[in-house]
C-alpha cells in the first residue's frame, strides 16, 4: 500500500494531503496531537507538489505537468534535525530538546496528526516531535498547541539532588507529585512539594487537582522544591507547616513571588472560527511563500515578558527596545523571514547588521522559556554604527529611538537603487494632488517596514514677511516632538508709547503663558491697545533710564524677563525701509547735597522715547527738533485743561478681554503739519559717531550725518526747571515693573497639561528662528518667514516625543510637567488637514517610556500593554511587574506609542505592512 502511495503524482499527493488536513482541522479539540516539521523541508515539498501549476503561460495541462514533474526532484525523507538542540538533548534526561528560539512559520510549521502520518508514510524520517492541543486565553476557550511544555528544575531537600523534567502546564499538581516520587524513588507520603522562588518557599503545592497553569508555575524557574517530610517531628508540626502557609488546603502565594517570569512556549497564530468561516492554509497549497500555520494558536499568555539586563546605564536603550519589540507589526515582521528584505548595498544603511542584530534580539525577547536577556551583541553593533551611544554613559532614550528607526529603515529599504526625483512647486495646485505626488516621490526612494508602520506626512506652509510669497511642501515624519507649553500663566505690565504724538503713554497688564515667548506678549498687547493694521510694536527692556535691549526676536522666552524688569512698547509704522530709530534720552540736573546745593551734572531719568527716521531723507537739525516736539506734545501743559494726571493716562487691560484701552488726548499736537512753526527750541544734543555731543539749538539747516554702523540715533533732552513748567513729565517718570506682585494660583501651577494642548502648540503658526531663516525664491533673499505645520497623513503607529529636555549654552533643564495623555480614544480626526479623508483617526496607547530623575542621573523604564492579555506591565530593565492602567500616567512619561484603532480592517493606511494573513496559501485549482 505504501508502494502505491509513493507512485502518486505531485498533484495527487497535494490533493490527498489537503483533503486530510481540511477534515482534521475541522475537528480539532483539546488533547489532539500536532507534529512539528521543519519549514525547510515543508517548503521543498510545497514546491514539488505545486510545480504542475508553474507553466510559462500561467495555465496547466497534464502534458505540461508531466514535463515539469521531472524538473523538481521529490524531497528526501523528513529531517527535523535543525529543530533539535543537540547540545542540550545529549546531556538531558528529558529526551529531545528543541532550540528555544524557534518561530512558527519561519523555523517550523505544525501539522495535524493525520497529515503528519500521511507525509511520514510517504517519506519517512524524523525525529518525531509531537505536541498536544490545550486550552488557553483568559476564558480558557482558545485552542493552542503547547510547543514548549514547562521545563522545571526539581530540587530534592535535604539531600540536594536535582532533576529537570518537561511537563504540560495543563497537568495537575498531583501528576507533578507522582513524577517527582518516581524520579527520586520516594513514596507519596514522604514528599511535600513547594513553589520555590528566590531561595524561598512561597507556597505549599498540596491541591492535587489544581493545574500547574492555575498554580501560576512558570517556565525555567528553579522553583520546585521536593522536600522529604520528617514524619517523626516532635511538637506536632511538620516541616512544611513551620516554613510555609496553608489556607484550607489551597495554594497561598507569597507577595514577593513574581508571576511573570518568562515562560510561554507558544507561537503566534490564533485558532478562531467566526460563523464557521475559518479558512485553513491547507485548503490552498500553491505558493512561493507558505508559512504553514496550523490554525491553532501556539502562543502562551506570558510570551513577551522577557526583561533586558542592564549592562551599565543602558536603561535608556532597554526602555526604547521594549517599546519597539512590543509594537505588533515589528514583532510579527522580525519573527518571520525578513532576511530577504535586507539591503546590504544601501550606503546610508549599516550593511544590514543593525537589522540582523535587532531581529535576533527581538526573537530572543519573544522566545519561550528564557531568563532576562543580556543585549551585548546588539549594544556592540549599536556602538559600532553610532559611537555616541558607546561606553556606559547615560543617553537620551528618544535620541536612540530616532537613530534606531532610521537605521532599521535604511537596512531594510526595499529600494535598492534610489531614483533622483526633483520636487515640483505646488503652483496653486490642489493640496491633495501635491501631497500625493510628494508621498509617491518619497515611497519611490524609501520603502520599508518602518515607513509602512511609523511614517506619516505633514503639510508645511511658509509665508515670506516681505513679499507674502507662500510655499507649500509635504514632508514625511517618523515621530512628533511636542513642546510642553504649560497652562500656567503670569501677569506682565508693559507701557505703550506712540511716536507721532497721538496719545499719552498707557500701561497695560496682560495675562500670558508663563512659559510663552515674546510673540505671545506682543499678540496680547496688540489686542489690548487696539493696534492698527498699519502699525506694529517694538518691544524694549529699560534699565537705568536707558534702552537696555530691543526684544525683536519673537522666539525669546518670557521666562528670561524678570518680575522687576521694566518693559516698553513703541507703536511704529509697519512698512519701514532703511530706517533708523531716534532714541530720546531724558536728563535732568541733579543737585548736590549739603549747604552748597550746587548742581553736579545732568543725569538720565524717566523713560526713553523712540521714533523712526528714514535713511533716504535728508535730516536737518530742525527736523530733529520737530520730531522731538511731536513726541513730547501729549505732555504739553495747557491753560484750558491744566496738568493731566497720570491716573488719566494709565490703563490696565487684559489680553482676554481685548478691551479698547486707547485714550483720546485733547492736548495732542497737530501731527498733520509737516513742519509747523516751533514756539521755542528744545535743549537737544545729538551724540555723533565719535560720541561727541552736537547742540541742535543752533544751525537749523545743517544736515545731520547719520551713523552707518548703528541703527540708533541718540538725542539727549535736558529738562530745566523752566522747561518742566511747560511739560508734565510724570507720564515718563513712573514706569511700572513687569509684575510688582507675583500671583500665580496654586491651581494654575498644578493644572495638568493636555496632550491636545501640546499638539496645538506644535501646529501653531510661528516665525522661524533667525538661525533657520528661509530663502524666499521671489525676494531672492533669506527671510524670517512664518511657518505653519498641519498633519496630513497619519501612520499606523504614531510615536509622540514630549520635549522634556531643553539645552542651552549655559544650562540643561528638564521639565517635570504632568501631561494628561489619553490611553484610549486619542482622537486626531480634527487635526488632520486633509478633509478628503473621511476616516476617523482614533488611536490607543500601547507603550511608553518614562524618565525619572534629573538631567544626568535619571532612570528609564517602559510601560507596555500586552494586547493579547489586555494588561499593562512595567518593564524596568530585567524586572517586570504588572501595573494597573490608572498608574500608567505620570509626570515621567517621555515617549508615547499609539496604535491606530482600525474599525475597517479592509482599509490600509500608507501601504501598511499587511501580511497578517499572508500565511494562507493561494490556489489555482
Amino acid at each position: 500500500m505504501a508502494e502505491v502511495a509513493r507512485q502518486l503524482t505531485p498533484e495527487e499527493e497535494k490533493q490527498a494531503v489537503r483533503d486530510i488536513a481540511v477534515a482534521a482541522e475541522a475537528q480539532t479539540k483539546v488533547g489532539d496531537t500536532f507534529y512539528l516539521i521543519t519549514q525547510r523541508w515543508w517548503q521543498d515539498w510545497l514546491e514539488y507538489v505545486n510545480q504542475t501549476s508553474i507553466v510559462n503561460d500561467g495555465s496547466s495541462s497534464e502534458h505540461q505537468g508531466a514535463v515539469s514533474s521531472s524538473a523538481l526532484k521529490k524531497p528526501s525523507c523528513i529531517d527535523n534535525s535543525d529543530l533539535i538542540d543537540e547540545a542540550v538533548s545529549e546531556d538531558s534526561a528529558m529526551g529531545i530538546e528543541l532550540h528555544d528560539t524557534l518561530v512558527e512559520g519561519t523555523d517550523y510549521i505544525l501539522l495535524p496528526k493525520e497529515v503528519w502520518n500521511k507525509l511520514h508514510t510517504l517519506y519517512g524520517g524524523g525525529p518525531v516531535l509531537a505536541r498536544k492541543v490545550i486550552n488557553t486565553g483568559l476564558s480558557q476557550t482558545e485552542l493552542s498547541v503547547e510547543v514548549y511544555p514547562l521545563r522545571l528544575e526539581l530540587h530534592l531537600m535535604p539531600k540536594g539532588d536535582r532533576s529537570s523534567i518537561r511537563i504540560s502546564k495543563k497537568e495537575t499538581i498531583g501528576e507533578l507529585h507522582r513524577k517527582a516520587c518516581e524520579i527520586f524513588d520516594l513514596t507519596p507520603k514522604q514528599v511535600s512539594i513547594w513553589d520555590y522562588f528566590s531561595h524561598q518557599k512561597h507556597a505549599l503545592m498540596n491541591d492535587m487537582e489544581k493545574t500547574l497553569d492555575d498554580a501560576n508555575i512558570q517556565m525555567d524557574q528553579d522553583q520546585i522544591l521536593v522536600e522529604v517530610i520528617n514524619i517523626k517531628t516532635e511538637g506536632g508540626l511538620s516541616s512544611h507547616q513551620e516554613n510555609g502557609s496553608m489556607n484550607n488546603g489551597s495554594l497561598t502565594a507569597a507577595t514577593s513571588h513574581s508571576s511573570i517570569a518568562t515562560s510561554g512556549g507558544l507561537s503566534a497564530s490564533k485558532y478562531s472560527s467566526r460563523n464557521g468561516n475559518s479558512e485553513s492554509h491547507f485548503q490552498n497549497l500553491n505558493t512561493d511563500k507558505a508559512y504553514g500555520t496550523s490554525g491553532v494558536s501556539t502562543r502562551g499568555a506570558t510570551c513577551g515578558l522577557t526583561g533586558l539586563l542592564n549592562l551599565g546605564n543602558t536603561c535608556f536603550m532597554n526602555s526604547a527596545i521594549q517599546c519597539l519589540v512590543h509594537t505588533p507589526e515589528f514583532a510579527r515582521y522580525f519573527r518571520e523571514d525578513y532576511h530577504q528584505e535586507i539591503n546590504r548595498q544601501n550606503p546610508l544603511g549599516m550593511v544590514g547588521e543593525l537589522a540582523l542584530a535587532f531581529g535576533d534580539l527581538l526573537r530572543k525577547l519573544w522566545a519561550p522559556g528564557r531568563a532576562p536577556v543580556a543585549p551585548r551583541p546588539f549594544k556592540a553593533k549599536l556602538a559600532r554604527f553610532a559611537p555616541q551611544f558607546s561606553g556606559c554613559s547615560q543617553h537620551d532614550s528618544q535620541e536612540l529611538l530616532a537613530f534606531l528607526l532610521d537605521g532599521l529603515h535604511e537596512d531594510l529599504n526595499r529600494v535598492k537603487h534610489k531614483p533622483y526625483i526633483k520636487s515640483r512647486d505646488a503652483d496653486d495646485r490642489p493640496d491633495e494632488e501635491v501631497a500625493d505626488e510628494y508621498w509617491a516621490n518619497h515611497i519611490a526612494r524609501n520603502d520599508s517596514i518602518i515607513v509602512d508602520v511609523c511614517q506619516g506626512q505633514y503639510k508645511s506652509t511658509l509665508v515670506c514677511p516681505v513679499c507674502n510669497k507662500v510655499s507649500v511642501t509635504f514632508d514625511p515624519f517618523m515621530y512628533l516632538s511636542l513642546p510642553l507649553q504649560s497652562t500656567a500663566t503670569r501677569s506682565m505690565t508693559v507701557t505703550v508709547f506712540t511716536c507721532d504724538g497721538s496719545a499719552l503713554p498707557a500701561a497695560y497688564t496682560l495675562t500670558v503663558p508663563k512659559h510663552g515667548r515674546c510673540r505671545d506678549l506682543i499678540q496680547a498687547l496688540s489686542n489690548a491697545c487696539s493696534l492698527q493694521f498699519n502699525e506694529k510694536l517694538l518691544l524694549a527692556e529699560i534699565r537705568g533710564h536707558l534702552i537696555y535691549r530691543f526684544l525683536e526676536d519673537p522666539m525669546i522666552l518670557l521666562s528670561t524677563i524678570k518680575e522687576d524688569d521694566h518693559l516698553t512698547a513703541y507703536k511704529i509704522p509697519k512698512v519701514l525701509k532703511k530706517t533708523k530709530f531716534l532714541q530720546l534720552i531724558h536728563r535732568r540736573e541733579e543737585q548736590g547735597t549739603g549747604n552748597a546745593q550746587s548742581p553736579v551734572g545732568w543725569k538720565p531719568y524717566g523713560t526713553p522715547l523712540v521714533s523712526p527716521i528714514s535713511c533716504d531723507d535728508t535730516i536737518t537739525r530742525s527736523d530733529i527738533q520737530q520730531i522731538v516736539h511731536t513726541m513730547l506734545s501729549p505732555m504739553l501743559r495747557t491753560k484750558s485743561t491744566g496738568a493731566m494726571t497720570t491716573s488719566n493716562a494709565s490703563v490696565v487691560a487684559s489680553n482676554e478681554s481685548h478691551t479698547n484701552s486707547s485714550i483720546a488726548d485733547p492736548t495732542k499736537g497737530d501731527g498733520s503739519s509737516s513742519k509747523p512753526m516751533l514756539s521755542e527750541k528744545l535743549p537737544l544734543q545729538l551724540v555723533d559717531e565719535n560720541n561727541a555731543c552736537i547742540d541742535l539749538t543752533v544751525g537749523d539747516d545743517k544736515v545731520v550725518k547719520l551713523s552707518l554702523s548703528s541703527m540708533s540715533i541718540l538725542v539727549f533732552v535736558d529738562w530745566s526747571q523752566k522747561l518742566l513748567a511747560s511739560y508734565d513729565t510724570n507720564h515718563i517718570e513712573n514706569l511700572p515693573e513687569v509684575c510688582k506682585h507675583v500671583h500665580v494660583s496654586k491651581k494654575a501651577r498644578n493644572e495638568p497639561l493636555s496632550l491636545y494642548t501640546c499638539l496645538e502648540a506644535f501646529l501653531r503658526e510661528e516665525p522661524l528662528v533667525p538661525e533657520d531663516m528661509w530663502y524666499c525664491p521671489q525676494c531672492k533673499e533669506r527671510r524670517q518667514a512664518s511657518k505653519k505645520l498641519d498633519l496630513w497623513r497619519l501612520p499606523e503607529v504614531l510615536v509622540i516625543h514630549l520635549k522634556r529636555f531643553s539645552y542651552s549654552r549655559s544650562m540643561k533643564h528638564k521639565l517635570d510637567t504632568f501631561v494628561n495623555f489619553p490611553i484610549h480614544d486619542f482622537d486626531l480626526t480634527n487635526y488632520v488637514a486633509n478633509k478628503n479623508n473621511t476616516r476617523r483617526q482614533i488611536y490607543e496607547l500601547y507603550a511608553l517610556t518614562n524618565h525619572y530623575g534629573g538631567m544626568g542621573s535619571g532612570h528609564y523604564t517602559a510601560h507596555i500593554k500586552l494586547l493579547d492579555e489586555n494588561r499593562w506591565y512595567n518593564f524596568d530593565d530585567s524586572h517586570i511587574s504588572p501595573i494597573n492602567e490608572e498608574d500608567v500616567k505620570s509626570a515621567a512619561a517621555y515617549v508615547l506609542f499609539y496604535k491606530r484603532v482600525n474599525n475597517d480592517r479592509s482599509s490600509a493606511s500608507n501601504g501598511v505592512y499587511s501580511t497578517i494573513n499572508s500565511q494562507n496559501i493561494n490556489s489555482n485549482s
